[in-house]
């Protein structure tokens, strides 16, 4: 299904600007996390008209109808992930890049938390936080 097909079976309207978001999200690098500052960025060049609030009001569509996750990583901001799959996330404490993070087992760490607690869990966030290699490259000069 296309994303023109998905927001017109959810009852919305496809416009050039939304279709241009979701664009802009998937072709953001694979496992960046942009924000909506970051789209809005990206986008500024070829649709001069489009606002940081249509980014924003876009993401909160495209969250309701399970096109993307509006991750909180800690730095206050919003991030997307179009990879509505379960997995854990890594930021960065000094530029605050997000990134996927492969090869953990979320369905240990889930039955871990079923056994200590009595909830019943509905969902999970993790976000682990350290410093990128870019960052520490640059520390070490």
């Amino acid at each position: 299904m296309d994303i023109a097909q998905i927001l017109r079976s959810q009852g919305f309207k496809v416009t050039p600007q939304r279709i241009a978001i979701y664009d802009a999200l998937r072709g953001h690098h694979h496992h960046d996390h942009p924000t909506a500052e970051m789209l809005y960025h990206t986008l500024r060049p070829e649709h001069p008209s489009m606002s940081l609030a249509t980014v924003y009001k876009t993401m909160e569509i495209f969250e309701k109808i399970g096109l993307v996750k509006i991750l909180e990583v800690g730095d206050e901001r919003a991030h997307y992930d179009w990879d509505t799959e379960a997995h854990s996330h890594i930021r960065c404490v000094r530029c605050n890049k997000v990134e996927d993070m492969m090869g953990i087992d979320l369905q240990a760490i889930r039955t871990i938390a079923d056994q200590g607690s009595e909830y019943q869990i509905t969902g999970q966030h993790i976000t682990f936080e350290g410093v990128c290699p870019e960052c520490a490259k640059k520390e070490s000069h």
